[in-house]
């Protein structure tokens, strides 16, 4: 789930156009997108397929790079998880017969890596293992321990990464630079009607918001370990910022107009990157951010550099 946008050459791609030359297999792309990692049972009972064909329609899809899967246990022996790759996918026509650039560098961030923080209460964090420290106390951010993280959660406050600036060391022009995190809102137990405001600051400049409708825990998260409470937050939703020469877009809804240039990354050695709740938000409904191990998208935090 690391690289977002897939840039196609026709005529060296070929085995892509062709997973994509099927109505069928588009659907299952669309159904991978909007529901999330499901099993094969799953995705055969909602296209209404037989197995058989949607396995096949499947092991094309992940032959042509377009979705990832992984074998995890069952109520009874392994069952196969699939997911999508890629939120958009672009087949590029070069007239003067040069390949598409691949001018983009990805980062992932363990979510335990924070570099600065402040919150509180309730909060914690937990690895794939266990608990880290106590709950609701706000020193556990400070554990060493806090790097094995694959959860963390707060009701106020924020935390923040420095993430590399590869623009500063190659000496490229920035197009666009991407931030992805899986995210719910926090609250004692779950609530799927619990709206909160998460926020983003790209060095230390505010760069918009986006409401997450509920802390969800109606099922056990895709990723999420057995040993976790049913009662505690299990999932959330992939958001991914984009910011560019136009403005700041979520999921390609444009919610602010700051820039690449009204940012200034370009001059800075490192790009922090804070995540929180805004102490002016509307919506102050805490916040949960899930990492790998942990929710429905076996990722980290994700910051993808466009030159």
């Amino acid at each position: 789930m690391e690289t977002k946008l897939l840039t196609v050459d026709p005529m060296r791609d070929v085995d892509v156009v062709q997973a994509l030359g099927s109505p069928t297999r588009i659907e299952i792309l669309n159904l991978l997108r909007q529901k999330g990692p499901l099993n094969v049972n799953d995705i055969a009972a909602q296209m209404r397929l037989p197995q058989s064909t949607t396995a096949t329609n499947l092991k094309s899809l992940e032959q042509a790079g377009l979705i990832q899967t992984q074998t995890m246990k069952a109520t009874k022996g392994n069952q196969k998880v699939c997911s999508s790759i890629y939120d958009e996918i672009l087949i590029r026509f070069d007239t003067n017969g040069t390949k598409a650039s691949e001018d983009v560098v990805t980062v992932s961030m363990p979510i335990g890596l924070f570099t600065e923080f402040d919150v509180g209460a309730p909060c914690g964090l937990c690895s794939v293992n266990n608990v880290i420290g106590m709950l609701d106390v706000q020193e556990v951010f400070l554990d060493p321990q806090r790097m094995q993280a694959a959860l963390l959660w707060f009701t106020r406050g924020y935390v923040e990464y420095k993430f590399p600036n590869n623009a500063k060391v190659s000496g490229k022009k920035i197009r666009k630079v991407e931030f992805s995190a899986e995210l719910s809102s926090e609250t004692p137990a779950t609530n799927a009607n619990w709206p909160s405001d998460i926020s983003i600051w790209v060095n230390g400049i505010k760069a918009g918001h986006w409401t997450s409708p509920g802390d969800f825990g109606d099922r056990r998260g895709m990723y999420s370990p057995s040993w976790w409470k049913l009662s505690g937050s299990q999932y959330g939703k992939l958001k991914t910022w984009t910011i560019d020469e136009t403005g700041t877009w979520i999921d390609g809804a444009m919610v602010s107009t700051q820039t690449i240039a009204s940012l200034r990354i370009a001059d800075h050695h490192s790009i922090r990157f804070r995540i929180g709740i805004d102490e002016k938000a509307d919506n102050p409904g805490g916040m949960n951010l899930f990492g790998k191990g942990f929710g429905d998208f076996d990722q980290d935090l994700v910051m993808s550099i466009y030159f």
